[in-house]
């Protein structure tokens, strides 16, 4: 027989899946996890709510969500002895003239891709990537919601990498955000 954490789980928590699960989708790139994430929450709102109900159920569902991702991230920021070895061979490769000017070709093309965007949109990704502002400052400077600045950021990462892509440059968004913040630290 259910009792009354029981009762609330089902009928306060349950119904925030939904959006749970969106959030889940659009912040952890392992669609694989996305399901034992959900199940983490679960257990981490269970758990936290035998000491107490919360207010506001589904925003307590994604803020922990949110605690989730952080604590993920973290823990997977620890880098492997191979990666490391990796780096390390990086790390003796000396830049060589063909390896400088590919850099600068490489650099115009996103320079290029960058100016491309549509005005708000070039202005959010150099303020978000660039410049390291958070959703929140870009939100409030502009005078805009923090969700059209999530999409402005989706949308413009989105072309930038499908031109780096299309000119045979892209090896992905982490090395274009890598190039972003150079970027913005050399001006």
């Amino acid at each position: 027989m259910p009792n009354d954490l029981d009762e609330w789980f089902i009928h306060e928590v349950l119904p925030a899946e939904g959006a749970l699960m969106r959030y889940l989708r659009r912040n952890w790139r392992d669609a694989s996890e996305w399901t034992d994430l959900r199940q983490e929450v679960y257990a981490r709102v269970y758990e936290s709510a035998k000491a107490g109900l919360p207010e506001r159920p589904a925003a307590f569902v994604l803020a922990t969500a949110r605690n989730l991702l952080i604590d993920r991230a973290r823990k997977s920021q620890v880098v492997s002895i191979e990666a490391f070895a990796e780096l390390d061979d990086m790390a003796r490769d000396e830049l060589t003239p063909e390896r400088h000017a590919s850099g600068r070709a490489e650099l115009a093309v996103l320079i290029d891709a960058l100016e491309a965007l549509p005005p708000r949109c070039r202005e959010v990704v150099v303020r978000r990537k660039v410049h390291g502002m958070s959703q929140r400052e870009v939100a409030h400077e502009m005078g805009i919601a923090e969700d059209t600045v999530e999409k402005q950021i989706a949308n413009g990462m989105r072309a930038l990498a499908d031109a780096l892509f299309a000119r045979g440059i892209g090896a992905g968004i982490v090395k274009l955000e890598r190039k972003l913040r150079k970027r913005g630290t050399d001006d």
